[in-house]
């Protein structure tokens, strides 16, 4: 028996979260030693030299047109990585994600339709509310900045990636856009992190690299195949939940009962979008 494609997409894009916080908490360490912005650039440079070995784009495999949302893909996905580390380094890692939340939950509202347009993104809002408990004290307003701005450039980044699926078979835009990053990362903060560079941290971040960008943008990319924008939007809401857990397990963080009570709202909303989520047509790919 076939699987639903709404299930299936909504499995791939939970496998995809697991493997960005669990990449999260191991990056904190690598932070601590090398920067934020020599973390982020680790990551780029691998995956960008990753893809382009593994996939190997073919020209025939694009048009101009197609090429041309590829490269603004991999400019979003650099300024993703980078601005989300700079806050990992200020914020904790649950605050973070559940900020970052914000541009998903934005395209669930503006792409969705009916009722479910606000009630799924509505729940997972106040999920998101009890995660960061914002009247506990105060928090690092530069780092709440990183992270809303990652938020922008997520939102950006699931139309874009949704746009690529559709247009270029397999991985072929994987294969353009993240070289594309690397090199949008090497030019923006290599100069400052090359020289902190030791063959130990090389290897480190190899193994980063797999768990967080390769993994997860290929699950994403498979995922918003078969589900709407507005679904994948809104099951990015599991995030901030997937954060608390591993940071309780990996960085002993222990989540208060507001926090626990957050995670419920946020895997109610994540299944309920996508229970709703699968997309209305085949997407279609649009060869060279």
């Amino acid at each position: 028996m076939t699987a639903h494609p709404a299930r299936v997409g909504a499995a791939m894009a939970v496998g995809s979260m697991t493997s960005v916080q669990l990449g999260l908490a191991l990056a904190v360490d690598l932070i601590d030693r090398i920067g934020a912005e020599g973390a982020a650039w680790l990551r780029l440079a691998w995956a960008g030299v990753l893809f382009l070995v593994v996939v190997r784009p073919r020209r025939a495999d694009f048009t101009r047109a197609t090429f041309e949302i590829c490269v603004p893909l991999g400019i979003v996905t650099a300024l993703i990585t980078m601005l989300f580390m700079a806050a990992l380094a200020r914020i904790p890692m649950g605050t973070a994600s559940a900020l970052e939340f914000l541009g998903p939950l934005g395209v669930a509202v503006v792409s969705g339709s009916g009722r479910a347009r606000w009630v799924w993104p509505a729940l997972a809002a106040v999920g998101v509310l009890a995660l960061t408990q914002p009247w506990q004290g105060d928090i690092d307003a530069v780092g709440v900045g990183f992270a809303l701005g990652a938020a922008v450039c997520w939102a950006a980044y699931i139309l874009l990636t949704q746009r690529v699926g559709d247009r270029v078979s397999g991985l072929q835009g994987l294969g353009v856009s993240m070289p594309v990053a690397a090199v949008v990362g090497t030019a923006t903060v290599g100069a400052a992190v090359l020289p902190r560079m030791t063959p130990d941290m090389i290897l480190i971040g190899l193994g980063l690299a797999l768990l967080l960008p390769i993994v997860p943008f290929i699950l994403e990319l498979l995922a918003l195949r078969r589900l709407n924008a507005a679904a994948f939007g809104t099951l990015m809401s599991l995030e901030p939940a997937l954060a608390l857990l591993i940071g309780f397990l990996v960085l002993h963080q222990v989540p208060n009962a507001a926090a626990i009570a957050g995670i419920a709202f946020v895997v109610v909303a994540g299944i309920g979008a996508a229970h709703r989520g699968v997309r209305d047509a085949p997407a279609s790919v649009q060869p060279g």
